[in-house]
C-alpha cells in the first residue's frame, strides 16, 4: 500500500514539473509576441517623416527647381571667378570688383543653402561643363587679357542672372525662394553697374 502511494506521489510530482516547464515556454512565447509590435513601431514614424519631406520638396514647381539649380551653380562660378580676379587682375578696379563678387555671392550662396536645407532640396555641388570651361579659360589668361575677359564675363553673367531672378520673383511657386530672388536683385543690379564700369576701364 505504501509503495502504491509513493508511486502516485512521484507521478504527480513529474506531472507538476512538466506543467511548470510548459508554462515557462508559453510565457516566453507570449513575451516575444508582445515585443514584436514594439520593434516594428518605428516604421510608421519613418514613413511619416519621409512623406513630410517629400511633400515639402514636391511643393516646388519646375520654375523653382530650375532657378535654384541655376542660382547655386551661378553663385559658385561668381565666387570662384572673383577669387581669381582678386589675385590675378592687374587693374585695381577689376581687383576690387572680384573682391566684391566673392563677398556678396558667398553671402547669397549661404542664403540659398539655408533655404535648401529647410525645404529638403538638394542643390548642385559643382559647375556645369560650360561654366567649368569658362572658368578654365579665364584662369589661363594673364594681365590685361585677364581683366578684359573677366569684366566681359561679369557683364554677360549678371545680365542673364538678373533676368533669371526676375523670372523667379514673378513666376515661382515657393514663397521663401521667391523672396530670396526679390531681395537679392538690388545687389545683382549693383554688380552689373560696377561690372560695366570696370569693363569700360580696361578697354
Amino acid at each position: 500500500m505504501k509503495k502504491t502511494i509513493l508511486i502516485i506521489v512521484a507521478i504527480a510530482a513529474i506531472t507538476a514539473c512538466n506543467k511548470k516547464e510548459t508554462t515557462t515556454v508559453d510565457h516566453s512565447a507570449d513575451h516575444s509576441e508582445m515585443s514584436a509590435p514594439v520593434d516594428s513601431g518605428a516604421m510608421p514614424e519613418d514613413s511619416l517623416s519621409t512623406s513630410q519631406t517629400s511633400s515639402e520638396t514636391t511643393s516646388l514647381n519646375d520654375q523653382d527647381r530650375k532657378f535654384a539649380d541655376a542660382a547655386a551653380k551661378g553663385g559658385m562660378m561668381e565666387v570662384m571667378a572673383g577669387e581669381l580676379a582678386s589675385q590675378n587682375a592687374t587693374n585695381p578696379t577689376v581687383k576690387k570688383l572680384g573682391e566684391m563678387m566673392v563677398k556678396d555671392h558667398t553671402k547669397a550662396n549661404e542664403g540659398l543653402k539655408e533655404w535648401a536645407f529647410k525645404t529638403a532640396y538638394t542643390l548642385p555641388t559643382g559647375l556645369d561643363a560650360d561654366q567649368q570651361k569658362k572658368y578654365d579659360d579665364l584662369k589661363a589668361k594673364k594681365g590685361a587679357d585677364f581683366d578684359r575677359m573677366y569684366t566681359d564675363m561679369m557683364v554677360k553673367d549678371h545680365e542673364k542672372t538678373i533676368a533669371d531672378f526676375k523670372k523667379e520673383a514673378a513666376d515661382g511657386s515657393e514663397s521663401s525662394l521667391k523672396n530670396f530672388a526679390t531681395t537679392t536683385l538690388p545687389t545683382l543690379d549693383h554688380h552689373l553697374m560696377e561690372s560695366k564700369k570696370a569693363k569700360d576701364a580696361v578697354k
